[in-house]
């Protein structure tokens, strides 16, 4: 999370304000932020030199809603509040068209875990 966009090719012009927010905010998160960007930037330059990864919103958001002071328990709904107007948009635009808008991606990665088996009574017995 934090490089790379779907739609944007290369730099997210939101990550572009919010990085500015940033730096404007100080702090030693915008300093460690902006490092790790730009060397993460340039690794992701050598292995995908095919695309123009670069950071997305949710690469500063995290930094300047923490110098705003902002609870680190409060970011994730922090962010979701800032996307409803586009989900809700979303929401409009399915119902009118009577079709479902299917994300293009495909998930990867390791296959989930296994459940883990019910508990039985614990056993008394032992110790």
């Amino acid at each position: 999370m934090g490089f790379g966009h779907a739609v944007y090719v290369g730099e997210d012009p939101r990550s572009v304000l919010l990085r500015d927010l940033a730096g404007q905010l100080g702090g030693a998160q915008a300093e460690l932020a902006r490092s790790a960007e730009v060397a993460v930037v340039e690794v992701l330059a050598r292995l995908r030199p095919e695309r123009d990864l670069r950071t997305n919103v949710e690469f500063y958001a995290g930094v300047v809603m923490e110098r705003c002071g902002i609870p680190r328990e409060l970011f994730t709904s922090t962010f979701a509040v800032s996307r409803t107007a586009g989900w809700c948009a979303h929401a409009l635009e399915q119902a009118a068209t009577r079709r479902l808008i299917r994300p293009s991606a495909r998930y990867v990665g390791a296959p989930p875990p296994q459940p883990v088996p019910p508990l039985g009574r614990p056993d008394r017995s032992a110790g």
